[in-house]
């Protein structure tokens, strides 16, 4: 296994570039929109780091700007989508890689809800709510445990 490392390069509040260093080159992808949070985990649990970015932006399914997670893995040096998300199961407001995988704090009308997901072949596939249908401080402490 070669190193690798993910870093964000800003150039203005809606432009930056993930970019990923490695032992022998350097690749970027441009994020035109911006950006809340950049993780890094092994969310497939492959023994490679995958890096996770909150950006805010509208999808065709869902015109409103709202926090979307954008998931890319290295592939053969070069920055390759694994997942472009639009929604998890509610109105995302966090998100936290905790052993392998995803934990979401969301909103869904006035209520909250934390749920996990792992990685699955075609994006992240729902595991379970770790609280659901509760009040925003219930949810931030289950979201950090």
């Amino acid at each position: 296994m070669y190193a690798q490392t993910y870093r964000l390069r800003k150039v203005n509040d809606s432009l930056s570039y993930l970019q990923l260093q490695t032992d022998s080159s350097l690749h970027e992808w441009p994020l035109p929109y911006p950006i809340y949070q950049m993780q890094t985990a092994d969310i497939d649990n492959n023994g490679t780091e995958e890096v996770l970015i909150g950006v805010v932006k509208g999808t065709r399914f869902y015109p409103q700007k709202a926090r979307r997670l954008f998931i890319f893995k290295n592939v053969n040096g070069k920055i390759r989508p694994m997942w472009l998300g639009s929604r998890l199961a509610g109105s995302l407001q966090d998100f936290r890689c905790v052993n392998h995988h995803i934990r979401s704090l969301e909103k869904r009308g006035d209520k909250w809800l934390v749920a996990e997901f792992k990685m699955g072949p075609f994006g992240p596939s729902f595991i379970r709510y770790l609280i659901y249908d509760t009040t925003e401080q219930e949810a931030k402490k289950q979201f950090k445990r």
